[in-house]
């Protein structure tokens, strides 16, 4: 990204909000606005037509959501990233964006700091959540059912059976993902080296289906996987 401008798009089917976001992204350095769709359906159409790097993306639309739209994006063109931008920090409409392939998550008091910084986390590989975002992934962690008070292990205690296959070692390369852990910090944490950390990502998401660290935060919460494995 060295001086090269970010190519954005932007989608949201309120016209205020929409040009006040085109206008925000005109005063960021380093950010191009390549085009303004007014719903999802157009959002395909016009990434199809200028491949922008980004995708700043409403969720309540009418003709194609941005849930939808997030999804036909990211399966046509994986190379353009999408970070939603809505109203809405509710579990029903944050889960479905990130398995939809959102690598970024924003609600709309967001700042033009926020969103440039969010805009170039996801350029960098990086996951691009607000703090309140970040903060209810966290809370989904905790919320997660507990098993029986701790008893002392018997002879026939069996190790808990893991999702899609997954190694003791790839769920707990998960739940450190899920803590928001980069993967120098989980080889820290694990004794490994990086290049490690690394193999065990790419086979846990062959085996989850997952394309990304946001996908793979959102498998997590939803199977449970929230501590070390054993």
């Amino acid at each position: 990204m060295t001086g090269e401008s970010t190519r954005v798009l932007v989608a949201d089917d309120q016209t205020v909000v929409r040009e006040g976001i085109v206008m925000l992204l005109g005063l960021l350095p380093g950010i191009e606005v390549v085009g303004a769709a007014a719903d999802g359906e157009e959002a395909v159409a016009l990434v199809e037509r200028h491949r922008p790097d980004v995708v700043l993306m409403d969720l309540r639309m009418p003709r194609c959501d941005g849930v939808e739209a997030t999804r036909r994006i990211r399966a046509a063109h994986p190379e353009t990233e999408v970070v939603v931008l809505t109203t809405f920090a509710d579990d029903d409409s944050l889960f479905p964006a990130l398995q939809a392939g959102a690598r970024g998550y924003l609600t709309k008091d967001a700042g033009g700091e926020e969103i440039a910084r969010a805009i170039a986390d996801v350029r960098s590989g990086a996951a691009g959540l607000s703090p309140q975002v970040q903060l209810r992934l966290l809370e989904r962690l905790s919320e997660t059912p507990s098993a029986a008070p701790p008893e002392q292990p018997t002879a026939s205690a069996r190790p808990r059976e893991l999702p899609d296959g997954l190694t003791a070692r790839e769920a707990e390369v998960l739940a450190l993902i899920a803590e928001g852990f980069s993967n120098t910090e989980i080889a820290q944490r694990l004794f490994v080296s990086p290049a490690t950390v690394k193999t065990h990502i790419n086979n846990l998401f062959a085996k989850t289906g997952v394309r990304d660290r946001a996908q793979a935060v959102a498998y997590a919460f939803r199977h449970g996987i929230t501590g070390t494995q054993q």
